[in-house]
């Protein structure tokens, strides 16, 4: 007897393709001796158990990763949180995200009057806030909440109503431990030289999230994308230090202009 995913020749010499087995009637297939019957059956899930096989290993592999990715920011937000117990929480506003945050050193500068703890981390996306919410936001008990994500979900290929799915996530996660007068501010991903290319996607983005915001109880918008471009729409390169995706003080100037007003 030969045997071939698509086909066999049983004792009988006679050949039984995979076409031929699933056009009979199952009355015909069970009166076939039970040899053949077996064989016929084996041909035709073949494929599927090796398809099986591999999609189990691919699952098995991949939940390391996932995990893996779930905690690659853990030392940076380890160290960020190791003086924790000199924090002063009264009154306390944090602002949260991706680099653009975290390269914002002097926030206290730009705002003396409040108290604003900078929790800015890595080249972080919406999922990254998500999986560190609790260490990043939850345990100061602020009063409010702005936060920066999205800019590189985008640069990532991320779908905008994915992110967004996402920041759902987030807000749940933090009205579920904070109270519901805690108002938390969404920063609109900014322009810069490096993702141009990206221009309309971060468009369509920025326009979805101001949506999504409205749709919230005090949840608010800040658009920094507009007041960073020139008289003729185009990003503006006076604003960015050597890589062309960080701002420089002009950068932050800018943002601290449009921010102020949103600070309680």
């Amino acid at each position: 007897m030969t045997f071939s995913p698509d086909s066999y020749r049983d004792g009988e010499g006679l050949r039984w393709s995979k076409a031929r087995f699933l056009e009979m009637p199952l009355i015909r297939i069970l009166r076939l001796p039970s040899s053949t019957q077996v064989n016929l059956y084996t041909m035709n899930n073949a494929k599927s158990i090796v398809l099986n096989f591999v999609l189990m290993l691919v699952l098995l592999f991949a939940i390391p990763v996932c995990a893996q990715d779930s905690l690659r920011f853990q030392k940076e937000v380890n160290k960020l949180i190791a003086g924790d117990s000199t924090v002063n929480k009264k009154n306390l506003i944090i602002f949260t995200g991706s680099s653009s945050i975290r390269f914002w050193p002097d926030l206290n500068i730009y705002f003396p009057k409040h108290n604003i703890l900078n929790r800015g981390f890595g080249g972080s996306e919406m999922i990254d806030l998500v999986n560190y919410v609790d260490k990043l936001i939850l345990p100061y008990n602020p009063k409010q909440i702005f936060i920066y994500e999205g800019d590189n979900d985008i640069n990532a290929g991320k779908n905008p109503d994915k992110i967004l799915q996402e920041a759902d996530r987030l807000l749940l996660l933090i009205r579920g431990k904070l109270s519901r007068k805690v108002q938390v501010v969404f920063i609109s991903p900014k322009p810069s030289i490096s993702r141009e290319p990206l221009k309309d996607k971060y468009l369509a983005y920025n326009q979805k999230l101001r949506s999504w915001t409205k749709q919230k109880r005090n949840v608010a918008f800040i658009d920094v994308w507009t007041p960073m471009l020139d008289a003729d729409g185009n990003v503006r390169k006076d604003l960015f230090i050597g890589d062309g995706l960080h701002m420089n003080k002009k950068g932050y100037d800018i943002w601290a202009k449009v921010i102020g007003p949103y600070i309680k």
